[in-house]
């Protein structure tokens, strides 16, 4: 999304009632909420979890990787970024994240080193490459573990690529990652 490289992950919390896994069917999301985003990401599955730990540490705990949607209800994002408030609510929304399949990480040699592509009705609106990534699944979770203890499960998103942009009632969805399973569904607004 061409934003400001930080010195350290920016980190946010999304309440377990947003993900969900469509495995092909629909994903429900109230038109009421207004203009809705698609943002494809790499998402990374704690298979035990720690406090302070190195990125060493990090990558042995990492269980597996699956594919994401970060959605988000981009105008009262945009709005509470510009206002300095809080925007949980438009990235925690019930539904905001969708899951596939996981993938168990030793079927994934090198997270930095996977394409992936985000096409709506057959057009690729995403395409990118985890290498241009602006950390690495292991620090991002090293770093979250300075400051909160981590569980078994917890799940970390890990960015997303240019082309993110508008999704619309019908939409039909096919996010991949190179070694993953696909997740596929249709939007209903």
């Amino acid at each position: 999304m061409r934003a400001r490289i930080p010195g350290e992950p920016v980190l946010f919390l999304k309440p377990t009632t947003a993900l969900v896994r469509p495995d092909g069917g629909e994903l429900f999301v109230p038109e009421s909420y207004g203009l809705l985003h698609h943002e494809i990401e790499l998402v990374a599955l704690l298979g035990r979890g720690g406090k302070n730990l190195s990125e060493e540490e990090t990558a042995g705990r990492i269980a597996g990787y699956a594919v994401a949607l970060d959605l988000t209800l981009r105008e009262p994002q945009t709005a509470a970024k510009k206002a300095g408030e809080p925007w949980m609510l438009w990235k925690g929304f019930d539904g905001s994240c969708p899951v596939g399949a996981f993938a168990p990480a030793e079927r994934v040699p090198d997270p930095c080193a996977l394409a992936l592509s985000l096409e709506v009705n057959g057009e690729v609106r995403q395409k990118g490459h985890t290498s241009s990534m602006m950390f690495s699944p292991a620090r991002i979770v090293a770093y979250a573990s300075r400051y909160i203890t981590l569980e078994e499960g917890d799940l970390f998103l890990c960015g997303t690529p240019d082309g993110v942009g508008p999704l619309v009632h019908g939409d039909k969805i096919a996010a991949r990652i190179d070694g993953l399973p696909e997740m596929r569904f249709e939007l209903k607004r």
